[in-house]
């Protein structure tokens, strides 16, 4: 009897051990491939935002301060009509991405989700222009820190968070309305109240996502459904790549210091 019991508690504890060293390292992809795309994110709009400025006043078209011009090139994507083809494609390139990626390969899903990590910095560049380099390094580092702690505890927390999602999404909705609706009215008050929402979203979101990515594997990983795994790394990459890049708007909005 006593061999009996042995041998399925055995089998039970190996099959344990791998499914818990393959979600450390699917987490670890998870967390590795979103600071790929953070990092395209940075080059891309510090580039595209050397390309669209310059401190030579007989190379530029237009001053945005005492130091700093436009050129050309800075006209056609902040001063032009194609402004808000730059400040919406990320969002249209989400939800289609969303949409199709049952129908990509892993390959082509992590090769999507770099281009789209490149348009969004097209899309930020502008924030080199409108506030100083010391700011968005103090509030990148403010964001870094908390995304940390945030997805820390949504990862160990045994508290069941799923309720979370239909709230947050709902919020999430309200926010692209909001933001929609006060380029137009301009409106200081509404954009404070939009980003002090939207940092306690996206600071939610965080917690929400990384327990639902969590929860993902487990339910896949024992199901032996390892063909959706990899895409599954790749949506969760993105998501938590998006708390991140929205909790960091928002708070430079709050406490950047602007040129």
């Amino acid at each position: 009897m006593a061999e009996f019991n042995t041998i399925p508690r055995s089998g039970v504890g190996v099959r344990t051990a791998e499914i818990d060293a393959g979600l450390r390292a699917h987490m670890n992809k998870v967390y590795g491939t979103m600071s790929v795309g953070m990092l395209i994110t940075a080059l891309a709009a510090w580039a595209i935002s050397g390309l669209a400025t310059t401190t030579d006043p007989s190379a530029a078209v237009a001053q945005v301060s005492e130091t700093m011009y436009l050129t050309q090139f800075g006209m056609t994507i902040y001063a032009s009509p194609l402004k808000w083809l730059i400040m919406f494609a990320p969002l249209i390139v989400v939800f289609g991405f969303s949409a199709m990626v049952n129908r990509m390969s892993a390959a082509t899903a992590q090769t999507v989700f770099y281009g789209f990590a490149a348009l969004m910095g097209l899309s930020l560049s502008s924030i080199f222009i409108v506030f100083t380099a010391m700011s968005i390094t103090q509030v990148f580092l403010i964001t870094a820190i908390a995304f940390a702690g945030l997805s820390l505890w949504g990862y160990t927390t045994k508290k069941d968070i799923s309720a979370w999602g239909s709230f947050l999404i709902m919020g999430v909705i309200g926010l692209i309305v909001a933001s929609i609706v006060n380029l137009f009215l301009q409106s200081p008050a509404m954009m404070y109240a939009i980003s002090m929402i939207g940092v306690l979203i996206f600071a939610g979101l965080t917690a929400y996502d990384t327990q639902r990515i969590k929860s993902t594997y487990l339910q896949m990983a024992h199901a032996g459904d390892r063909e959706w795994l990899g895409k599954a790394a790749i949506m969760g990459s993105l998501n938590l790549y998006l708390d991140f890049i929205n909790m960091f708007i928002f708070l430079l909005q709050l406490f950047g210091n602007r040129n």
